[in-house]
């Protein structure tokens, strides 16, 4: 599925339903970097280190501290850091880390606070970045400069004002940060590449409180495992350069047929594809809606026009031989695209931001769990039917609950890259797969717990592990993780975290490692 995107709370019809520039703030020197271990933070090294920020510390005495300890999925209600503190500068990260790295406490990078393993959150200090969040367009070269902090709706509605466009994920509150760094999958992926491929130079606060810029001349070798590599693993990032692009036309549509069709719909799905042009995305979606029965879709979007759409979807529908039960296609803006992808069609751009974070937000959090898998080729009859009977038996364990798989489509500009010319390593792939569900306050523990057995079911028995899977949907129950992410890539990562953390500042579960 698209990044971010969770694939069990689209509505029927949807097409694809369900982001600061350094040294802003004081001129003040960066701290310097500390050997000595100072024991435990007491009150007045808090307050201490909050009256030295350019921006803001908040702890649990704060009234805001119920609300600001809380990442985008909802299950993650135990997380409890010491401080979470809303840099404004670089300058504040430093400091964050310097203080974090002195007191021998833990600490973590947010950006969004999307980390599908609730990676963006510690029992220690959470250094935010999302204060440092603008977005500077320079046409004439078509780059765009981009705050670590800002979310994927301000992104696109910034750089969409200048006629340009980046690629990237879908969920709209995503901070662009973790989805650059860990590789960007969206609707213009096959056109121009992953979000990690348009990043030509980033700034980073590395583990020793030091400003480091990496783009092709200094640093190469950070820039190089930053495109992909992972977010959290090598430094705090501040700000990115990325290429961006003249806008396109943009076509969308979606095709959704009868339960009947899905095995045949995801098989024709997948022959297509192998021959549609960089300038087509699309995925195929199989979802139990819970008791509103089965989904099964295909939905992409065009670089291009309605018409030119046509010719290339009529070998799809010839493939799958039956009508399709609904039927869109239709031309829209690039804003107006990004928000339809994003679930908040219709709204205004500061509507489409979460409620509890965001004056004017309309959007909330969501509690689900994922995992991810590849194709490499297109899969057999017997494959095709298995994936959906995957799907029957989520609902068959689990009926109250949302969920199931989206295949999205690589190849075009993903894939003419080389594994080892950036840190993603999956440039062989059909396509991505994402299996999700998702829960209410209201779904019982018991079912929510089904739906936790179907996900390790599926990865023991459905899942090809010699495919690997995307280090953007990090899977906490994931075995041999790191090949999984990272492939060939393993050995050049660890070198280059040996040399930037070499005493692992930087560390969580899955983060990469200083020596193998």
């Amino acid at each position: 599925m698209l990044q971010g995107l969770k694939i069990g709370t689209l509505a029927a019809g949807a097409v694809v339903s369900a982001s600061l520039l350094e040294g802003c703030g004081t001129q003040s020197a960066p701290p310097s970097t500390t050997s000595t271990t100072l024991g435990p933070p007491t009150t007045m090294n808090w307050s201490t280190l909050g009256a030295a920020m350019d921006g803001t510390l908040v702890v649990p005495s704060d009234p805001g501290y119920a609300v600001d300890r809380l990442l985008y999925n909802a299950k993650f209600v135990g997380l409890h850091p010491r401080a979470i503190a809303y840099c404004a500068s670089a300058d504040d990260v430093a400091r964050c880390i310097d203080f974090a790295t002195a007191h021998a406490i833990n600490q973590a990078a947010r950006s969004g606070g999307h980390s599908y393993g609730g990676y963006s959150n510690c029992d220690g200090l959470v250094i935010d970045v999302s204060r440092m969040s603008s977005v500077v367009v320079d046409t004439r070269s078509n780059t765009a400069t981009v705050g670590a902090g800002a979310q994927l709706i301000d992104v696109y509605n910034a750089i969409g004002s200048h006629n340009r466009l980046l690629p990237g994920g879908s969920c709209p509150s995503v901070g662009i940060a973790g989805l650059a760094l860990g590789g960007g999958i969206g609707v213009f992926g096959r056109k121009y590449g992953l979000t990690s491929d348009n990043v030509q130079s980033i700034d980073l606060v590395t583990a020793d409180a030091q400003h480091v810029t990496a783009n092709g001349r200094d640093h190469a070798d950070l820039l190089w495992a930053c495109r992909g590599g992972g977010g959290g693993n090598f430094g705090v990032a501040t700000s990115f350069e990325f290429s961006v692009h003249p806008m396109p036309e943009v076509t969308l549509f979606t095709l959704r047929y009868a339960w009947s069709a899905a095995v045949t719909m995801l098989g024709a799905w997948q022959e297509w594809m192998v021959s549609m042009p960089d300038e087509l995305w699309s995925n195929c979606q199989l979802l139990s809606e819970g008791p509103s029965g089965y989904l099964a879709q295909v939905s992409g979007v065009f670089c291009g026009s309605p018409s030119a759409l046509d010719s290339l979807l009529s070998p799809l529908r010839s493939a799958i031989g039956t009508a399709p039960l609904s039927n869109f296609r239709g031309s829209n803006d690039y804003i107006g695209a990004m928000q339809i992808e994003a679930g908040c069609p219709g709204l205004t751009i500061a509507a489409c931001h979460l409620s509890s974070h965001s004056p004017g937000g309309k959007l909330s959090r969501e509690a689900y769990s994922a995992k991810s898998s590849y194709v490499d080729a297109p899969m057999t009859a017997m494959q095709n039917a298995q994936i959906v009977e995957a799907v029957v038996n989520l609902k068959s364990h689990a009926p109250s609950i949302g969920g199931g798989l989206a295949f999205d489509a690589y190849g075009g500009a993903i894939n003419r890259m080389n594994s080892d010319q950036t840190a993603f390593v999956h440039r062989d792939k059909l396509a991505g797969i994402q299996a999700t569900y998702s829960w209410s306050t209201y779904t019982p523990t018991s079912v929510i717990a089904a739906g936790e057995e179907w996900l390790t079911w599926l990865g023991n028995n459905v899942f090809n592990p010699q495919t690997g899977a995307y280090q953007n949907y990090i899977d906490p129950n994931l075995s041999d993780w790191q090949s999984a992410y990272y492939g060939s890539n393993l050995d050049r990562l660890v070198k280059v975290k040996a040399k930037y953390d070499p005493d692992d500042v930087f560390s969580f579960a899955q983060s990469i490692p200083r020596s193998l």
